[in-house]
This record gives C-alpha cells, sequence and structure tokens, in this order.
C-alpha cells in the first residue's frame, strides 16, 4: 500500500510521562534533542509512515530543516518530511512561562507582537527552510488559564496572503470555536485540533475546503498521564468532548488528515491515531485514505505520494496484518526503494 503519511508530528518532542514539555525546552540541549530526533525519524519511518508533516520544533530552531536535509542526503534513516521550523505565536501568550516578569525564559516558538513583526516571521521561517507555515490562532493565556483566540482574522490573512505568494500553506493551532472561525476565514488550509469546534463551524469548514487534523492520540495519551486508566476508570470530559466534536466534524463532511501530535507520545507508535478514528466513529477505509491520500492532497503533494499510481514515487509499504483491524492494527514497515 502507499507509504503512510503522519499529519502531525513534532520528532523534536518525546512523551510527556518521560520528561515534561517545560524541562524538554528549558533542559535538553538541541544537540540531545537533535540525537532523539533522528532516533525517532527512524522508528517513524520503520513503523510504515514514509512521510511526516513537522509542526514546529519547539524550542530546537530550524534543526528540522537540517534533519530534513540529512535524511534527503542518506545521512540517516527517516521519512520524507514537511517543516513548520518555529511556528508562531503571539507576545505573551506561549511558554515556558516564568513565575517572574523580570526573567525571561526561551520560548518553544517565534514570538510577535504586531502584525509587522508576524508578516516578518512568516518570510523569515520560509528564508530558513519552512515548508509550511504553522500559527497559534489560539492559546492558554486567558486571565483562568483558559485559551483564548491570541491573533485578529486579518493578521492570519496577512500570513496567509504571504505564505501563498510563495506555494506554501498556512496551518493553525486553534482548540476554540473563536480560533478556528478565525482562521477559518482567514484562509488557512488545517486546522490542528479543534477541540471545541461547533456544527455551524465544522459546516463553515466544509464550505471553505478547510480540513481537520483532530489529534485524538495526544488527549488520549495526556488524560493517562494525568492518572486515567483507560478501560476502568469512568472516561474524562475532555475524552467525551473530543469524540462529540469529531463526529460533528465527519456528520459535516469536513476532510479529516490523519495526525495524532506524536511526540506528545511515543514515535513509532503513529498508528494510535489511527485505531482511535476508527473507534471514534470513522470507517476503516476512510481511515486508510486519510493517512494517504487525503493527507497527499490537503499537504500540497498529490502529484508524487499518496497513492500507488503509474508516474507517482514508488513510496510503498508491505503491511502485515495479523488480527482483525481496526481493534489492533500492526504496520510492519517493510520498505522498498522510492
Amino acid at each position: 500500500m502507499p507509504g503512510l503519511i503522519e499529519g502531525h508530528s513534532h520528532l523534536f518532542l518525546h512523551p510527556y510521562n518521560e520528561t515534561t514539555w517545560d524541562d524538554q525546552v528549558l533542559k535538553e540541549s538541541r544537540a540531545e534533542r537533535t540525537a532523539r530526533a533522528v532516533e525517532h525519524a527512524k522508528a517513524t519511518l520503520m513503523a510504515g509512515f514514509t512521510t511526516v508533516r513537522d509542526l514546529g520544533t519547539e524550542g530546537s530552531m530550524y534543526d528540522d530543516v537540517g534533519l530534513k536535509t540529512a535524511i534527503e542526503k542518506g545521512v540517516v534513516p527517516g521519512p520524507r518530511m514537511i517543516c513548520a521550523t518555529r511556528a508562531i505565536v503571539a507576545k505573551g501568550t506561549y511558554g515556558p512561562k516564568s513565575p517572574s516578569p523580570d526573567v525571561v525564559l526561551p520560548q518553544g516558538a517565534a514570538e510577535v507582537a504586531n502584525i509587522n513583526e508576524l508578516e516578518n516571521e512568516v518570510r523569515t521561517q520560509i528564508s530558513k527552510g519552512a515548508d509550511v507555515v504553522k500559527i497559534y490562532a489560539d492559546y492558554r493565556w486567558g486571565k483562568n488559564g483558559e485559551a483564548e483566540p491570541t491573533f485578529t482574522t486579518g493578521e492570519i490573512a496577512a500570513a496567509v496572503a504571504i505564505a501563498k505568494s510563495s506555494d506554501r500553506e498556512v496551518v493553525t493551532h486553534a482548540t476554540t470555536a473563536e480560533g478556528m472561525l478565525r482562521a477559518i476565514n482567514a484562509g488557512v488550509s488545517t486546522i490542528e485540533h479543534g477541540d471545541n469546534g461547533t456544527a455551524d463551524i465544522f459546516k463553515l469548514m466544509k464550505e471553505k475546503g478547510v480540513a481537520l487534523c483532530p489529534t485524538l492520540a495526544a488527549g488520549d495519551a495526556i488524560e493517562q498521564y494525568r492518572g486515567w486508566r483507560k478501560g476502568i476508570d469512568p472516561e474524562p470530559d475532555r475524552i467525551t468532548n473530543k469524540k462529540k466534536t469529531f463526529q460533528l466534524a465527519l456528520k459535516a463532511g469536513v476532510t479529516i488528515c490523519m495526525g495524532g501530535d506524536v511526540g506528545v507520545f511515543a514515535h513509532g507508535d503513529n498508528a494510535r491515531e489511527m485505531e482511535l478514528m476508527v473507534q471514534y466513529g470513522m470507517k476503516t477505509l476512510d481511515v486508510l485514505k486519510s493517512a494517504t491520500s487525503t493527507n497527499a492532497d490537503v499537504f500540497g503533494y498529490g502529484d508524487r505520494i499518496g497513492r500507488i499510481k503509474q508516474g507517482l514515487l514508488a513510496d510503498l509499504i508491505a503491511v502485515e496484518n495479523k488480527d482483525c483491524w481496526p481493534t489492533s492494527l500492526l504496520l510492519k514497515g517493510i520498505l522498498l526503494p522510492t
């Protein structure tokens, strides 16, 4: 079958139950993080994922572009990489956050304070090798730490206009309905997460051709890190809500990308997202399409990968399925030459 495509990866992160996000950004050297990323890339490839859209180095600057180059040169094994470099956040919204206003900590993304800085940052990231631009349309910066929108529709639209001039897409982290609405109206390509989307929001996404990358596995993993004993304890509200909104998106006919936010959980376990997509109500065949032809088309690579078709790259995997899919999915990455 076609090589699988991971739609939301962070090769420079590893599971939060091993090391918290803050400690990875603040206490792990970039050399260590790159060494880990090399191993993560190999694990991803051997799991049958021959392409990853890597949506932010989370403090490791433009090292994803360097890793991509090393893979392309054959220095290390790994999947084809679609890089977002640093991601872009509104000043004061992201992390790590210092308890003292007098201490400025290194940030996990590129901060901008106005539209001019935003436009300049988009151009900077493109100049450094970004294949796609990622913007945080909302984040946890409300009075009580709740998620609230961070950029206006006009600001996001300005970033989209610049990116489109270079034939690149803008994708947005958005979990609030208002953040999603602003991003959709600004012309972004995909919404990442979409936790609190409504029927009307998903209808608008369908109308405007904006895809959803739901990242089901990240929430599932985080709740387990917090103590949820899956299959034993009652389902957390976060999981119940995620199922509801995912099903609303399916009902509205929104294009669904397969992407698990892997890095929050272990690289190489990417198929965990596919299993949850089925468990949450998506048809098995549609999940397989999501992880191949759909992702290829949405990300702008449909003329090269995602299908077994004359004229496309021989980007293939052989799959051994010992059990009844989808309750157990075994992807054995026996890779053929590309």
